[in-house]
């Protein structure tokens, strides 16, 4: 198993664009076994909202009406499980990869490296997806659907309605989410099992990517300056973090009360 200390390195810059770290108390209440079922139920969650917000934005704004409908046939056993109690982990096995290409539609002012880098972070959330399942499975843990979290609603609730700027927000927001789940795995990972921890620690690297794609393609679109904006949502997300909070959650803020 590769040791924290080792991706000491990758998190740096990760700890330099994020605002605040995780409150202390977070972490006290994630840690808890009691608690461990609620964070591996949302982060599963978390990891299929992930790729549903990347397949939704080069739905929107980019790929082609055949590739369209691919993208919702990808997800299709993914949302019937989560959502309708529709599969198992067995319907799910080997699913996490597609094989009919994403193309951009002719008239998309967007390129297509901006569809190539979304594919490649739906594959791995939904291979993420899987293997938090694998997790909860061997530890007798049932799946149940639960709500979301204030953190992505409140960061959503800040985007500009009118584009490019809506899509430049969007890939900001998105940069932020993956940067604190990839600063959470690394805070967790020294006080959960050997399995859990290998596995977060495992996460990491397509984590810190991901945050770096999403603020590069949202610098590519922008084709100006947008440290302000990256400022702006960096300040917001920093408070939703570290304010209370009384719904314990994967992303949550210092919770209210101790259990």
């Amino acid at each position: 198993m590769i040791s924290l200390d080792a991706y000491q390195e990758l998190l740096a810059p990760i700890h330099t664009f994020l605002h605040c770290e995780t409150p202390d108390e977070w972490v006290e209440q994630a840690k808890k076994p009691e608690n461990l079922a609620t964070i591996l139920l949302d982060h599963l969650l978390c990891e299929l909202k992930a790729g549903q917000s990347a397949m939704y934005l080069i739905r929107k704004y980019a790929v082609d009406k055949e590739s369209a409908h691919t993208l919702l046939d990808w997800f299709k056993p993914y949302e019937d499980f989560a959502y309708r109690g529709i599969g198992s982990i067995e319907t799910l096995k080997g699913k996490s990869n597609i094989s009919k290409a994403i193309m951009a539609k002719s008239n998309s002012p967007y390129s297509q490296e901006l569809i190539d880098k979304m594919v490649l972070l739906i594959k791995e959330e939904l291979h993420h997806f899987y293997q938090v399942l694998e997790i909860m499975q061997s530890r007798g843990i049932e799946y149940q659907s639960i709500p979301a979290s204030r953190y992505a609603k409140g960061l959503l609730s800040h985007m500009k309605t009118h584009e490019p700027e809506t899509l430049i927000d969007k890939l900001i927001i998105g940069g932020y989410i993956e940067a604190r789940s990839c600063e959470r795995f690394a805070k967790l990972a020294p006080h959960m099992d050997d399995e859990i921890a290998k596995f977060y620690i495992s996460l990491l690297r397509s984590e810190a990517r991901h945050y770096q794609d999403y603020l590069s393609l949202a610098e590519q679109i922008a084709g100006k300056d947008i440290s302000a904006r990256i400022t702006y949502f960096g300040e917001i997300e920093a408070q939703l973090v570290s304010s209370p909070d009384d719904d314990f959650k994967f992303h949550s803020g210092v919770p209210l009360y101790i259990k």
